[in-house]
C-alpha cells in the first residue's frame, strides 16, 4: 500500500476562513477536505495516512513554519506528499510549492501540487516539482482531484510520466531527445502553411505573452476634469449587498456615492478575505478615499468625483476575470464621461 500524506491549509482542514489564517502546522490522523476523494480515486492502491495544516499565514509569515510541517510528514515515512490544490489562492499556492519542493529535497520522496496558471506558485515551483493545472477556484476540485491521482500513482510507483502536454502539469524545463517521423524543418514548414491557411496548429515551443498598455495622455485640465474611483480592495456597502466573494470574485460590485462626503464603518465594509479587514471596516476612506476626493472637488483641484464606484476583490481573481470587469467599467466610464480612474488595492 503506498503511503501518503497531504498537506492543506486551514480552510480545507476546517478550522476556518481568513480568521484562522495564523493557525501553526498541526497533524491529524487520516484524510479530510478534499483528502476523502484523493482517498476514493486511489481505489486501494494508496492511502492517505496523515494530513498537515497550516494557516496561509502564518506559513508565509514564520520562516520555521516549512521545517516544522516537514517535520510532521517525515513521521509518517510517506511514498509520496500530495500538496492542495491551491487554485488560484496565492499565499496558498506558495505554501504548497514550499512544502513540495522541500519534501523532495530534503525527503528525497516524490511530491505533486495543482495549481492555475496565474498562480504565482506555478513560476516558483514549476522546475523543483510537479504542478498539475487546475481551474481557477476550487469549483474545479472534481477535475484536479481526477487528474492528480493518476500522476501521484506514476510518481510512487516510479513510472516514467508523459509529456506535460499529455499529462495536463506545467512543464518543468527539462527536455528529454525523442525520435520523430519528420524533421524539425518540415514540422516548421507545415506549422507555417497551416498558420497561412488560416488552419489550427500547435507550436512546438509556445512564448510567453505579455499585455503592453500605452500610457493615456496627461490630463489638460485637472480642474475641470471627473475623476472615478475604482478598487480591487472589496469596499462594498454593510451586509455586501452583491454577494462578491471575499476570493476568486466572479462579479464586481457599482455603487453611488453622490453627495456623499465620507465613507463610513457604519455604512461600508470590505469583503475582500487577502487581508486584515479591521483598519478597511473602522475607516473604508483609507481603502477607497472618498474623502480626500471630496477635499479635493471642495478645494478646487479636480473638477468632480464621479457619483459612482466600483468595486471588486482582487484576492484569487483570475486576470482573464479583471479583464472582463476591466473592459465593462471602462465602457460606462467612458460613456458616462470620466476623464481618469484612480485605482486603489489594498
Amino acid at each position: 500500500m503506498i503511503r501518503i500524506v497531504h498537506y492543506i491549509n486551514q480552510f480545507y482542514a476546517g478550522k476556518g476562513g481568513e480568521e484562522m489564517a495564523n493557525l501553526p502546522p498541526e497533524k491529524i490522523e487520516g484524510f479530510v477536505g478534499p483528502g476523502m476523494a484523493f482517498n476514493a480515486g486511489f481505489k486501494g492502491e494508496a492511502e492517505i495516512v496523515a494530513t498537515v495544516y497550516c494557516g496561509d499565514s502564518y506559513f508565509n509569515e514564520n520562516e520555521g513554519a516549512v521545517d516544522v510541517v516537514m517535520g510532521l510528514i517525515k513521521e509518517e515515512n510517506p511514498d509520496i506528499v500530495i500538496c492542495g490544490p491551491a487554485f488560484n489562492a496565492g499565499r496558498y499556492g506558495v505554501a504548497c510549492g514550499t512544502v513540495a519542493a522541500a519534501v523532495r529535497e530534503q525527503l528525497e520522496i516524490p511530491s505533486i501540487t495543482g495549481m492555475y496558471e496565474e498562480n504565482p506558485g506555478v513560476d516558483m515551483f514549476k522546475s523543483k516539482t510537479i504542478i498539475v493545472k487546475t481551474r481557477n477556484s476550487a469549483a474545479g476540485m472534481r477535475d484536479a482531484v481526477k487528474s492528480m491521482v493518476p500522476l501521484t500513482l506514476k510518481l510512487a510507483k516510479g513510472e516514467e510520466l508523459g509529456t506535460p502536454a499529455a499529462e495536463g502539469y506545467f512543464s518543468t524545463g527539462i527536455r528529454k531527445g525523442l525520435f520523430e517521423e519528420k524533421r524539425g524543418s518540415q514540422r516548421a514548414v507545415d506549422m507555417l502553411l497551416k498558420k497561412l491557411a488560416g488552419e489550427p496548429f500547435e507550436t512546438e515551443y509556445p512564448m510567453p505573452q505579455f499585455d503592453r498598455v500605452d500610457p493615456s495622455p496627461a490630463i489638460a485640465d485637472l480642474a475641470s476634469a471627473t475623476i472615478a474611483l475604482v478598487t480591487s480592495g472589496g469596499i462594498v456597502p454593510k451586509g455586501n449587498p452583491d454577494h462578491i466573494e471575499s476570493s476568486s470574485a466572479s462579479r464586481y460590485g457599482k455603487y453611488d456615492i453622490e453627495g456623499v462626503d465620507a465613507l463610513s464603518g457604519a455604512t461600508e465594509e470590505t469583503a475582500h478575505g487577502g487581508y486584515d479587514p479591521v483598519a478597511a471596516n473602522l475607516d473604508p476612506n483609507r481603502v477607497l478615499p472618498v474623502d480626500v476626493l471630496r477635499d479635493m472637488e471642495k478645494e478646487g483641484i479636480i473638477g468632480k468625483l464621479h457619483r459612482y464606484y466600483y468595486t471588486t476583490v482582487g484576492n484569487g481573481t483570475a486576470v482573464a476575470s479583471a479583464k472582463k470587469y476591466a473592459e465593462a467599467i471602462g465602457k460606462e466610464l467612458i460613456a458616462d464621461g470620466v476623464q481618469a480612474v484612480i485605482l486603489t488595492s489594498t
